[in-house]
């Protein structure tokens, strides 16, 4: 379940920092009683921007599969062993 916390809160420093470092998803800070930001660790956070790296790779590979472009693996690996003596 995700935390949510106020923004008056974020006073205590140390105990966010040790939040963040605890979760395992973001914590949404509320400003007046609506979602106002949203803070996490920085572990998590290059985490999650590796995981959306991998996503926009695949969707790259997903809409090159439906343009046709793809290659025979066969023959790919033989030009390969070929160029390289393998």
């Amino acid at each position: 379940m995700p935390r949510i916390i106020p923004i008056r809160d974020l006073k205590n420093t140390s105990e966010i920092s040790k939040m963040c470092q605890e979760a395992t998803e973001p914590i949404y800070i509320t400003k007046n009683g609506y979602g106002d930001m949203v803070i996490m660790s920085v572990k998590m956070y290059e985490e999650k921007l590796f995981m959306l790296d991998v996503y926009n790779k695949l969707a790259g590979a997903e809409a090159q599969i439906a343009e046709g472009k793809v290659l025979d693996g066969d023959a790919s690996l033989k030009s390969i062993r070929e160029k390289y003596n393998v």
